[in-house]
């Protein structure tokens, strides 16, 4: 079975360009999770993307499943883009590595609309301590992979404030998403305040 990693790796250089950083962290019981800093821009101006390499290694396996697949299953990585300069957040190497790892360590399927919750600021001072996964193809496209493997998607991160965290509980992604769109939430600003809710 070819290794997965480099191919990934090679996928997120060809949409983001190179990677000017990386860290390595492993967590007791797992491989090896690297998060790749990329520059980039849009129209309002500098960007700092984070994507893992790791997570994709294996496929995710229903928690409920008897028997893990070591083959069949959906595979993704994570994917965070923030403004530059704004806030320090080159320290969610670490929380995005604990999230790339959470379904070998916890089992779960990562998957659009759901949230992710590390019960902490997503770096120091942010008031975020959760993501919501948004659907994936934007950024970076799916990666085939030869039968029977399923394709690496790679997954947006949206962060959330834990009123939006909240909100999205009680009323689903699709509703915080409608409400975000409404007013003109920039979901890149690291010092956002959360959108209103009444």
């Amino acid at each position: 079975m070819a290794d997965v990693l480099p191919l990934v790796e090679a996928r997120l250089c060809t949409a983001l360009g190179e990677p000017d950083a990386r860290a390595a962290i492993t967590f007791l019981g797992t491989d090896r999770i690297e998060v790749l800093r990329f520059r980039g821009e849009d129209q309002e101006g500098p960007l700092v993307r984070y994507a893992t390499l790791g997570m994709s290694a294996h496929p995710m396996t229903d928690p409920t499943a008897l028997v893990a697949d070591p083959v069949k299953g959906s595979r993704a990585e994570l994917v965070l883009s923030v403004r530059q300069g704004r806030a320090d957040t080159d320290k969610v190497l670490r929380p995005l590595a604990v999230l790339a790892a959470s379904p070998q360590v916890e089992g779960v399927v990562v998957a659009p609309g759901a949230s992710l919750d590390l019960g902490e600021p997503l770096w120091p001072g942010a008031g975020f301590t959760s993501v919501l996964v948004a659907e994936p193809g934007g950024l970076v496209e799916d990666l085939e992979l030869d039968e029977p493997l399923d394709p690496v998607r790679f997954l947006p991160l949206l962060p959330m404030t834990p009123n939006e965290a909240a909100y999205k509980r009680v009323h689903g992604a699709q509703a915080l998403q409608e409400r975000w769109l409404t007013h003109g939430t920039d979901l890149r600003d690291p010092l956002r305040r959360s959108v209103p809710l009444d």
